[in-house]
């Protein structure tokens, strides 16, 4: 099965499922700054309102427990992405989490994912090596942080990155996706290793994951081409 396809199928029962749940009810209008090279936009949640779950895609991290890492670029080159995770519990009044298991994977300036390929869904073949994948436990006031590269976009899905969180005793809590601000996107994606690529085909209101709203999913990214940027969303999982 292609991965068009697949996104598109998975896409459509999962909006029918949540547009039943109703969890979402709003979308999210970023504002984009642009201040001496500075560029800011998104507005993460801070409603205490659970996180969607979502679908973890054709390209789940296989075995995440063998990635213990901060720095999980590997030899991916792109814009500097430092991002920073709090995950929160819904049950304790949104205090941070400590010692849950947060896994993170995403594609990388091209589109493509490592662990796979070879394949209709993916020509290039990445089976060997697994770059811009990474676990890593959260602190006292329940973050994470990782080093990565602003990721790229694949034809009929927004640039995301996939998230499980897992409790201490690694019980799975919640599988979800993280959106970017698309002002932000562009300006990533017109330079660099980004621009042979061009622009995303799909917008977060096209999606078939984020179609629905990304309230609560919307991620906020302050920084710049040359310096890098920093991601900053909270998750809201029921511990």
């Amino acid at each position: 099965m292609k991965r068009i396809d697949f996104l598109k199928r998975a896409g459509l029962g999962l909006l029918t499922a949540k547009a039943v749940a109703a969890c979402k009810t709003e979308d999210v209008s970023p504002t984009t700054t642009t201040t001496t090279g500075t560029v800011t936009g998104g507005t993460t949640n801070t409603s205490c309102t659970s996180t969607p779950a979502e679908t973890e895609g054709p390209f789940p991290t296989k075995t995440p427990s063998s990635l213990v890492t901060s720095d999980i670029r590997s030899d991916r080159t792109g814009t500097l992405l430092t991002i920073k995770i709090t995950i929160q519990n819904k049950n304790a009044s949104c205090a941070g989490l400590a010692n849950a298991i947060v896994d993170i994977w995403h594609c990388d300036a091209k589109g493509e994912y490592s662990e796979y390929g070879g394949t209709s869904m993916q020509a290039t073949n990445y089976t060997s090596v697994h770059f811009l994948r990474g676990r890593q436990v959260t602190d006292s006031t329940g973050l994470v942080t990782f080093t990565s590269i602003y990721p790229g976009w694949y034809s009929s899905r927004a640039p995301h990155i996939h998230v499980h969180v897992y409790s201490s005793t690694g019980a799975s809590l919640l599988v979800t996706q993280i959106a970017f601000p698309e002002d932000v996107s562009k300006v990533v994606y017109a330079q660099g290793v980004y621009a042979s690529h061009g622009q995303p085909d799909t917008t977060n209101a096209a999606d078939n994951v984020f179609g629905d709203g990304v309230t609560y999913e919307m991620s906020t990214v302050t920084g710049s081409t040359t310096d890098g940027f920093v991601l900053k969303h909270n998750i809201v999982v029921s511990a």
